[in-house]
């Protein structure tokens, strides 16, 4: 498959199949996928919380309001973000570039998040919803459908999956074998209400 096929074909699917089991080296190829995600600063503040513990999916599911889904997926991924991971021995982020690069980079950084803790926050969701669908597209293209949430208690996930104070939940990924396919899109917006030529005073 295709990144061309994989977009047209991945759809929000709900009913998988709760006996199969991703394997082991195909789990690990996914997430290595998503981390190649592009995130600002080269920061990577995405985390990935991969829910395996049968009871704990259990009480997500019931934060989740009864979804099935939670629990009946073969990889369900918490997505999150630490908020100042900006902060954390940022030299790592550029390790491998020259001395000159790091010098601009590694003030710029500072520069760019000290103080400003929206900043942090919209980008964390930025890097977050760029992974959630690099996550969905890699596993589309490995044979595997997959269902974004977020309807369930934000609070409540944090506390169960015991989220440090300065990180943020984004979504869930729920990753599997579907059973039952995808309704037929809702219906699709004309490609001229969605895309605006240079200004929105020129839309029609």
């Amino acid at each position: 498959m295709n990144t061309k096929e994989a977009i047209t074909s991945r759809r929000a699917v709900k009913e998988f199949d709760a006996r199969y089991e991703i394997p082991k080296n195909e789990e690990k190829e996914l997430l290595s996928l998503t981390m190649l995600s592009p995130t600002a600063f080269n920061i990577q503040n995405w985390r990935f919380v991969v829910v395996k513990d049968n009871e704990l999916r259990l009480q997500i599911k019931e934060a989740a309001w009864g979804q099935a889904q939670v629990t009946d997926c073969s990889l369900l991924v918490i997505i999150c973000a630490d908020l100042k991971a900006w902060e954390k021995e940022p030299a790592r982020y550029w390790a491998n570039a020259g001395s000159e690069v790091q010098n601009f980079m590694l003030p710029t950084i500072d520069g760019y998040y000290r103080g400003k803790e929206e900043v942090q926050r919209d980008e964390a969701f930025r890097s977050c919803g760029i992974a959630a669908q690099t996550l969905m597209l890699a596993a589309k293209e490995m044979g595997y459908d997959s269902c974004p949430m977020d309807g369930f208690d934000f609070d409540k996930v944090a506390e169960l999956i015991q989220l440090p104070d300065d990180h943020v939940i984004s979504m869930f990924v729920a990753i599997g074998k579907g059973v039952k396919d995808a309704a037929p899109r809702g219906g699709q917006l004309d490609i001229d209400e969605v895309v605006i030529q240079d200004k929105f005073s020129n839309a029609v």
